[in-house]
């Protein structure tokens, strides 16, 4: 008898958040410039009420994770999320985008149903 076994992938599929290597290498320049070591700190990633459409981006620095806090890992940045932000982030990307007009944390969110020009608020 032979059985036949489907190749198993080398890189599990994303869960949580991800973040792109542009932004990564922004977060790392930053923590450097802040003096955070990566093996304790890291970016701390939320949700607040407010803004033109009800809920608002957070993004800041943190010296530790909070007890209930997920923690993601990207090489040596660490990614902390509380678990009511983690509802309305799950699925997102962040990305760093460089441009004429503008620079800055780009939230792409799969959660947000309806987001403002500014692009830190967003409904659900």
């Amino acid at each position: 008898m032979t059985t036949l076994t489907e190749p198993v992938p080398q890189t599990a599929p994303a869960k949580g958040i991800q973040v792109t290597d542009k932004a990564i290498a922004k977060v790392r320049s930053a923590m450097a410039k802040e003096g955070i070591s990566p093996e304790q700190g890291g970016l701390r990633l939320g949700v607040q009420g407010g803004g033109c459409s009800g809920l608002s981006y957070n993004i800041r620095f943190d010296t530790q994770p909070r007890e209930r806090d997920r923690i993601f890992q990207f090489s040596d940045v660490r990614v902390f999320v509380d678990p009511k932000s983690f509802i309305y982030l799950h699925g997102m990307i962040l990305d760093y985008q460089e441009t004429l007009m503008q620079q800055g944390f780009v939230f792409v969110n799969p959660q947000a149903t309806k987001s403002c020009g500014c692009g830190t608020s967003f409904s659900a």
